[in-house]
Parts: structure tokens; C-alpha cells; sequence
């Protein structure tokens, strides 16, 4: 009975002398940004977002995060309609073909005022040529913890939204009837890892596993930071329709297909009423 009573006696003092540490991952911005940033890939870039403006380059205005088109209601223009009259600056340092190892050096990049950053990246860690190709899952996630680290050293106030990367086996399943859609992944090569013509169910399963791995390598490093939000699978989650796919290389978010990825990611956010 005194061994038990001495361990109570030092959980006791545990909880109620040791100093109070703030939970990973619950801090909340003090008010609404008027300085954002976003930082990724070519969905940030809106890359072919559409056939008549965008044929194999990046459209911007369409991004899910700090696109102005009111075709797409992103980030940027939800929490600008939330505070009229105030003057709003985006900087997209997103870049077409990146992979995760290259998300430090876009955050380092971003101005020292932003006080608001989503982060999308990891899809081509998975498309590669082969399955073998895919970044290694420890090389994922060091190269993303560093980032974040590197960047919360460097700016004290920002937070940051980290996005899930978008389901690449629900988007196979959807246009894979689609003889337009097979016939362009092959002549381009286009995420050959998951939509190579000759795969089987079984190689296209460890993609969706690397996946799996990597959308919990980005839950898990964001949870160590207070001023991070993980999305919750919410992008992941998206279940895009033909129409929300870009039919130059059906792969990219077509405009309503950015218009669903920031409804979800707003709605997974820091704002979800926006």
C-alpha cells in the first residue's frame, strides 16, 4: 500500500507542479491573415487547369489556395471576402515538377510578413516511372519536418495548413475507362508508378501504400509543430468526378476541380466557416 501511495503522491505532483506545455498542433492564429502564402506543386500552380488558358502551363489565378478566379473561391478570396476593404498580398512560390525535398527551399522564399502558408506537395514522390522510384518514406518525412522546422525558426508568428496529397487510385479508377485519358498518360508517361497501362492491381497497390505512409509521415511531423494544421485526409479525401479532372492530361484538377480542393482544405482549416 505505501508504493501505491508514493506513486500517486508523484502523478499528483506531476500534474500539478510540472509547467504547463502548450498541445502540438492546437495553436490558433490570433486573427484573420492579410498576408498569404502557399507553397507546393503543379496542383498549387493550377497546371492545365484549363483547355482554353492554361495548355501545359501553370494558371495561378485557379489555384485552390491563393487563386483570385471567383470560378474557384480559394483561400485567398475566402478570407478576402471576410475582410472587405483590407488590402491582401498572396505569394505562390509553389513550383511545377517539385517534390517534397524541395519544400524547404520554397519556404525559405516566401516573405518574412506572410502570416498564413498552405503546403500541397508529395504527389510526385509518387509519380515516377516505376514504383521503385518513389522517394523512400524516412527521406519523405525528413525532408518535410525539416522544412517545417527550418521555417518556423525562421518566421515566429506564421501558421501553417498542411494539406494530404489527393487520392491517386481513386482518380485511376475514375478516367481508367476513359480511352482518351489511357491513350494520354501513355504518350506522355504521366504518373507512371499508378497509371502505366501494363500494372496490375498489385503494383498499383504500393503506390496506394506509399501514399498511406506518406500522408502519415505529413500528420505526424505537422502534430510536432503548434503553429501547423494537418488537413485530416480532408484533400484525400476528395472524390473528383471526370469533370473535375483537366482533360489536356487528365491528371491535374481541372477549375472545378480547384474549386473542391479549397472548399475542403478551407473547411479542414484554421476558418472552416469561410
Amino acid at each position: 500500500m505505501r508504493r501505491v501511495s508514493l506513486l500517486l503522491s508523484a502523478v499528483v505532483a506531476i500534474l500539478f507542479v510540472a509547467p504547463a506545455t502548450a498541445q502540438a498542433g492546437t495553436g490558433v492564429p490570433p486573427g484573420l491573415p492579410r498576408v498569404v502564402g502557399a507553397a507546393g506543386d503543379s496542383i498549387t500552380r493550377a497546371y492545365d487547369a484549363s483547355i482554353l488558358t492554361c495548355f501545359l502551363r501553370d494558371c495561378p489565378q485557379y489555384s485552390w489556395s491563393t487563386g483570385t478566379s471567383s470560378s474557384v473561391n480559394s483561400e485567398l478570396s475566402r478570407l478576402q471576402r471576410a475582410q472587405p476593404g483590407i488590402a491582401m498580398t498572396a505569394s505562390n512560390v509553389a513550383k511545377t515538377g517539385t517534390k517534397m525535398a524541395d519544400l524547404s527551399g520554397q519556404l525559405a522564399a516566401l516573405p518574412l510578413s506572410v502570416q498564413y502558408v498552405t503546403v500541397l506537395m508529395g504527389a510526385n514522390d509518387l509519380c515516377t516511372l516505376t514504383a521503385a522510384a518513389m522517394t523512400a518514406p524516412d527521406a519523405f518525412k525528413a525532408s518535410f519536418t525539416k522544412a517545417l522546422t527550418d521555417y518556423f525558426a525562421r518566421d515566429d508568428d506564421s501558421f501553417v495548413f498542411v494539406s494530404s496529397i489527393p487520392n491517386l487510385k481513386q482518380l485511376y479508377d475514375v478516367l481508367s475507362p476513359v480511352s482518351s485519358a489511357r491513350s494520354t498518360w501513355r504518350s506522355f508517361g504521366i504518373c507512371q508508378s499508378m497509371l502505366g497501362a501494363s500494372l496490375d492491381d498489385g503494383q498499383r497497390q504500393l503506390v496506394v501504400d506509399r501514399e498511406t505512409l506518406f500522408n502519415n509521415a505529413l500528420r505526424d511531423a505537422c502534430a510536432t509543430f503548434d503553429r501547423c494544421r494537418w488537413d485530416n485526409l480532408a484533400t484525400f479525401s476528395v472524390s473528383f468526378a471526370r469533370s473535375d479532372v483537366s482533360t489536356l492530361d487528365y491528371f491535374h484538377p481541372s477549375v472545378a476541380g480547384q474549386a473542391k480542393l479549397a472548399a475542403a482544405a478551407m473547411k479542414a482549416g484554421y476558418w472552416p466557416s469561410l
